[in-house]
């Protein structure tokens, strides 16, 4: 048996606490991963105040985990100990299903989330499946890679997959954690990129971070000024808004694309979608291959979350500096040098 020290919720939105737990016996298509950094998402807060009703305690949070390689079982070829990976929401897969060999594992029906039954990165290491421990690519920085393997990927899959073009102009709606990573993605993607904030002190950072222009979420007339103009939007946002005000903002076939996870309906008229031919959609994270694809495409334009480092020591405070909405952009929990 393998000891890990980590740090855990005891209850329903307890602080975290040093906690000890037990491995059992690595598999044979398992590898243990020594932490290095661990991203905090906002998805460990509604894990740990068990927003979603599948948190299991002792809960130890963490899912942005890069790391490197200590032990891996007799049947993993393609990772070798010593190797640098990181592993985000998932940390396993049947790889035996329809959407597993299609190459789409995170829509297995069979998954392994590295936080829901399982303990997460705020410890010494953690344990994954060889498929979900995805080397990172040279010379990247893997004190600021955490938040790529779930905020990252999360923006990453639609503006990959969905049809966007260079040639699109595309909005994003709420500059935060998610928001601020599809504005540095869709410029080297070279889109037009319209900003979508309730927050005019952010104007200029979020200006740098890649949008050429931004526009108050709020405001009903600034809305109303680009009506028809957009090709996409991916809203980040968590809250509910006047999505038929944002649908109209929408070109003929475009498409308003939901990552954030409004949990309230959303009222949109059928008179936009069907005259305009427009789509409303969604999607969770992205495909290990994708992933890969991220990373590589994050190298090649050194494109980085903005991110804010904490000592593991320091959880708590990490958790209370998300929670009162001051993270800048992406909170990154530093476990070994």
């Amino acid at each position: 048996m393998t000891k890990v020290s980590a740090f855990a919720a005891m209850e329903r939105g307890g602080k975290l606490e040093p906690y000890e737990y037990e491995l059992p016996p690595l598999g044979k298509e398992d590898v243990d991963i020594e932490v290095h950094y661990c991203g905090l998402c906002h998805s460990d807060m509604s894990m740990l105040n068990n927003d979603w009703r599948m948190t299991s305690f002792p809960f130890v949070p963490g899912h942005e985990v890069v790391g490197i390689v200590r032990a891996k079982g007799d049947d993993v070829r393609s990772l070798e100990v010593g190797d640098k990976v990181g592993v985000g929401w998932h940390c396993g897969s049947c790889m035996q299903c329809h959407q597993c060999l299609g190459g789409d594992q995170h829509l297995c029906g069979d998954s392994q989330y590295t936080i829901v039954g399982h303990h997460g990165g705020f410890g010494e290491s953690i344990r994954a499946h060889w498929s979900w421990a995805i080397p990172l690519p040279d010379g990247i920085d893997m004190s600021k890679a955490g938040p790529l393997f779930c905020g990252g990927i999360t923006v990453f899959n639609p503006i990959a997959t969905a049809g966007v073009h260079p040639t699109h102009r595309v909005g994003v709606i709420g500059i935060g954690g998610l928001g601020h990573l599809a504005l540095k993605f869709l410029n080297k993607w070279g889109c037009e990129v319209v900003a979508f904030s309730s927050n005019p002190k952010k104007e200029q950072q979020i200006l740098d971070m890649g949008a050429h222009r931004v526009i108050h979420s709020k405001d009903p007339k600034a809305l109303k000024a680009i009506r028809g103009q957009l090709d996409f939007i991916i809203n980040t946002t968590n809250v509910a808004l006047d999505w038929n005000a944002f649908m109209k903002t929408l070109a003929p076939k475009g498409t308003l694309h939901h990552v954030g996870m409004v949990v309230e309906p959303f009222g949109i008229s059928a008179l936009d979608l069907v005259g305009g031919e427009k789509s409303v959609s969604g999607s969770p994270v992205g495909s290990r291959v994708l992933v890969s694809k991220m990373l590589e495409f994050c190298v090649r334009h050194d494109i980085y979350p903005t991110v804010e480092e904490f000592p593991l020591e320091q959880c708590n405070e990490a958790f209370e500096h998300l929670e009162q909405g001051k993270a800048r952009y992406r909170i990154v929990m530093k476990v070994k040098d």
